[in-house]
């Protein structure tokens, strides 16, 4: 069974937050053992309570954890997932589901303490209509596991394929609106996502989606895409696949700058082709990851899929960087030989440098904007170092803007540094008229700008947790959300 891929060492099983924690007395933990897998030693507990948050990564070093959870269970079914969210209810006790734990946004960590429920034991593909193109899959899944068994056995792809595909489940992808580096062909996971089964708060299972384009009232699926796990309990899941791709292209092409770069982007978009990558790089960027001087912008193009298709596809391509200068396609092999290396977030942080990524998504018409105030606010912080950008997902109206941040604060500043530049950089983008997130979800880091970003519809979002989950429990201090546990003691 795929396990999760810790972020960094842990050095100790500490609790970094002093606030209050919620925590099952010897009668639930009785309960809880009985229904499924449960461990209360404090190198499980502490493990289960991080996830890849860069700026816990620091804290792991130095041995602690945000906070401990008190229990980790381990379900194998949706029945166990429904009685231990039952008896957590009753005991009003808070639920953190987590699986692979790759986010980076802090959204696994158990705020107010209480119990982690970890899913990666439910693993696995349950069927699969070919004919219809629809695989169903339990939530724990880990990515590699779900696309090797898909094309062995069925010659399909979902075409999901993040950063953190290797050590992501699909669960994960569904709770924080993944999306894969093939997007641009493949859509987001909300376009993937077919149908969901959820365990609520009280337990209660329910089943959304009711076949292709339904019109029975509000669309149910949608309410729990990106919901984070306060809503409910996503365990099983039905996504939409295709035929493994017989064509593939590559090109790479170079511009004078990002803009010009953006407009060819918007234009391809715009005529209707869709390639699976088209990811452009700033001149930092470029230089950082494919050489050059740092003047030139780098767009590397990949499409797959029927030939007639990717060859109309790459038409409208050439025609739109006919201006641009053709560079070599050893550019896109390098890129997906190492799209998926994380080992310089480690090292960077092992040496006391703030190291993220910011990602963001708006119109077209924004972008430019955006590129600028953003790395302009970023690069005001003290002790920052650099504040560079990429596109890397494009739609028919705008597209995500992907940035990295780094400084070299002293030891004693890593977390005010930290703040300055998520409050700077965040702020810039929703001021310029940029979304909060584009795929790595809100969890704990971006939960303080929720208001900010939703104004008066994210009394919605409270009425409609208040709804599903009116004991609170279901991984309280997320998404900008109230709590009966009491405020996030953060930052």
């Amino acid at each position: 069974m795929t396990e999760p891929t810790a972020p960094i060492e842990l050095n100790g099983t500490a609790a970094r937050w002093d606030g209050p924690t919620f925590q099952p007395d010897e009668a639930l933990l009785a309960q809880l053992t009985g229904i499924c897998e449960t461990i209360t030693s404090e190198a499980v507990t502490a493990e289960a309570s991080r996830d890849w948050w860069p700026l816990a990564m620091h804290w792991s070093l130095t041995g602690a954890v945000p906070q401990r959870a008190a229990a980790v269970c381990r379900p194998t079914g949706t029945a166990q997932v429904a009685a231990v969210l039952a008896a957590c209810s009753a005991s009003r006790v808070p639920v953190t589901p987590a699986a692979g734990r790759s986010g980076v946004s802090g959204a696994s960590i158990p705020v107010f303490g209480g119990v982690v429920l970890d899913l990666t034991a439910m693993q696995g593909i349950l069927s699969v209509d070919a004919a219809s193109g629809v695989v169903e899959v339990l939530a724990g899944t880990f990515g590699p596991d779900l696309e090797s068994e898909l094309r062995q056995q069925c010659a399909m792809t979902v075409g999901h394929f993040p950063q953190s595909f290797d050590i992501a489940t699909v669960g994960g992808w569904v709770a924080c609106r993944g999306a894969g580096q093939f997007s641009t062909r493949y859509g987001k996971i909300d376009d993937m996502v077919v149908g969901l089964e959820v365990v609520l708060a009280d337990g209660e299972v329910i089943h959304t989606g009711h076949g292709p384009a339904a019109a029975m009232g509000p669309d149910l699926t949608r309410l729990f895409l990106g919901s984070e796990g306060t809503l409910g309990v996503i365990t099983r899941v039905w996504l939409r696949a295709h035929p493994v791709p017989t064509h593939e292209r590559r090109a790479a092409y170079g511009f004078a700058d990002f803009e010009s770069g953006i407009e060819a982007c918007r234009l391809i978009l715009r005529r209707g082709a869709t390639p699976a990558v088209l990811r452009l790089y700033d001149g930092a960027e470029t230089q950082r990851s494919h050489g050059g001087d740092g003047e030139q912008c780098v767009l590397l193009v990949l499409d797959e899929g029927d030939i007639g298709l990717v060859e109309a596809t790459f038409g409208v391509v050439e025609d739109e960087c006919a201006a641009a200068t053709p560079l070599s396609t050893d550019l896109v092999d390098n890129w997906l030989e190492h799209r998926n290396d994380t080992s310089a977030l480690q090292g960077l942080t092992r040496k006391g440098f703030v190291v993220d990524t910011m990602e963001i998504a708006a119109p077209w018409s924004r972008l430019a904007t955006i590129f600028d105030e953003a790395r302009a606010a970023l690069m005001q912080v003290e002790h920052a170092r650099v504040a560079s950008c990429h596109l890397s997902h494009s739609y028919l109206d705008g597209a995500c803007l992907y940035f990295t941040f780094a400084a070299t604060p002293p030891p004693d500043q890593i977390e005010s540094t930290y703040v300055a530049m998520w409050d700077a950089g965040q702020r810039a983008v929703l001021h310029a008229g940029g979304n909060l997130s584009h795929h790595h979800g809100i969890g704990l880091n971006r939960h303080r700008f929720m208001a900010e970003a939703m104004g008066t519809s994210l009394g919605v979002l409270q009425s409609v947790k208040d709804a599903l989950d009116p004991a609170g429990i279901l991984n309280p201090g997320k998404l900008g959300l109230t709590s009966p546990f009491g405020t996030v003691d953060w930052p």
